[in-house]
């Protein structure tokens, strides 16, 4: 066969294959031919630094040679064996997960995404407890199958109601310091929005986990006060309840720890995770329980299961992406770098009046639009995502790619989360072009 023209993979793309959380109609991707470091190239020859890592999931940089041999070694020595056997691949990153995971988290589940951890996770609690509840975030995304999308709080859940949705999750608020959902200021609130779950625990029947971003990712990277979450572990111990940490997109360094739970010291019952496992080379998920689980499911029965669980090809490329991160030193640097980071991102705040506020932790940021600062009115909700509005955030970005740096906009917040193996001077080029860029929001603003 022809290699396809540039237009022919356009063609058949847009044709033949469905654009994700969008209307079809006026889908122009790009076409991506090359990657390498923290920058990747269009069919075009031109290139583009990464400034969010794809979809928050390559942290270690496009083109890691180590990672890509360790899938064609696997892929030439066992490509697959079914999960009711033992293979050496599942035997090695088992004992490098035992050395990076929170301590007390000692049984793995193999998925192929953050999707399906979540949704085993939630299943997981159920079959443990014998409660059926949940209680999720507003502000959460936690995947897009039955359970992880009913958990989910922000609109994505909406058009798949009713028929999508799976009883017993309940939402509570969030922690949103800048927007809080109860009206308070911190430190004066003295974190009720962690009470008001346990107010919720205590007038729900069967509650079996809470499960909370530690880190909120895409809706808006939202980064709990200290006293947060050991808190909120506290309650769900006191009430016989499991907390669940979705570290999908906040684990593997992208905050400048393992885990974003260890800048808290916390411990959860049940880990799920993604996206950074294998930095996005191959799909791998996975959920970690506690030994207290583990142990249940001992003499009872353990309802989970699917064919490419373990799968080695999946697998092998995560021991070569741990060792990675080590060896490279990757997770001290993202919080070094991080510290600089937030130090550029302020100060383009205090510029443009479109900035509303600038948070973060390690090398995962966001970068809030206001309509109006006094008020706090983003330009966009999901509401205008849903209705195909156009949004304020898309012309940002746009603007962005223009300059030749790609970044992640959802609904009227930019999320800066760039390779870990991203150089100064790169940070330098992507933060000196957004200052350009977000002349265009505060033209906006300004009315």
């Amino acid at each position: 066969m022809h290699p396809l023209t540039n237009e022919q993979v356009l063609d058949l793309t847009v044709r033949h294959t469905y654009g994700t959380w969008r209307y079809q109609k006026g889908w122009k991707p790009l076409h991506v031919v090359r990657a390498q470091g923290s920058t990747f190239t269009d069919a075009a020859g031109r290139e583009y630094l990464d400034l969010s890592s794809q979809l928050m999931c390559s942290n270690l940089g496009h083109g890691n040679q180590a990672v890509i041999e360790a899938i064609a070694r696997q892929a030439r020595e066992l490509a697959y064996a079914s999960p009711g056997f033992a293979t050496s691949a599942r035997a090695e990153l088992t004992r490098s997960l035992l050395e990076v995971l929170p301590a007390g988290l000692t049984k793995f589940f193999f998925t192929t995404s953050g999707t399906e951890a979540n949704e085993a996770a939630i299943r997981m609690a159920r079959l443990y407890t014998g409660k059926y509840k949940v209680i999720a975030r507003y502000a959460s995304y936690h995947g897009s199958t039955a359970g992880s999308l009913a958990a989910t709080g922000d609109f994505r859940r909406w058009p798949s109601e009713p028929s999508g949705k799976i009883e017993g999750v309940i939402f509570g608020p969030e922690c949103h310091c800048y927007r809080c959902p109860m009206g308070r200021e911190y430190p004066g609130c003295d974190a009720a929005c962690a009470d008001y779950l346990e107010h919720m625990i205590r007038n729900e029947s069967n509650v079996a986990a809470i499960l909370v971003e530690p880190v909120v990712g895409t809706n808006g990277v939202l980064v709990p006060p200290p006293e947060y979450l050991p808190r909120l572990v506290e309650i769900a111990r006191r009430h016989g309840v499991l907390i669940i940490a979705d570290e999908v997109m906040s684990g593997w360094g992208r905050t400048g720890r393992w885990f974003a739970v260890d800048h808290w010291g916390v411990k959860p019952d049940i880990l799920t995770t993604a996206k950074g496992i294998t930095g996005a080379y191959i799909p791998l998920g996975l959920t970690a329980t506690s030994q207290a689980i583990a142990d249940h499911f001992e003499t009872h029965y353990f309802a989970l299961g699917h064919t490419y669980e373990a799968h080695p090809l999946t697998l092998a490329p995560g021991v070569a992406a741990i060792a990675e991160y080590r060896r490279l030193g990757l997770i001290e640097r993202a919080a070094r770098l991080g510290e600089g980071l937030g130090v550029r991102l302020r100060g383009l705040g205090e510029r443009h009046p479109s900035v509303g506020d600038v948070r973060g932790l390690g090398l995962f940021w966001a970068v809030d639009l206001v309509r109006d600062r006094a008020t706090r009115e983003p330009f966009n909700r999901g509401e205008d995502k849903l209705a195909g509005r156009p949004l304020l955030v898309d012309r940002v970005t746009a603007d962005l790619m223009g300059r030749g740096v790609y970044c992640v906009g959802w609904l009227s917040h930019l999320v800066i989360a760039p390779p870990l193996v991203i150089t100064e001077a790169e940070l330098e080029r992507a933060v000196a072009a957004l200052d350009l860029s977000l002349e265009v929001a505060d033209r906006e603003a300004r009315g």
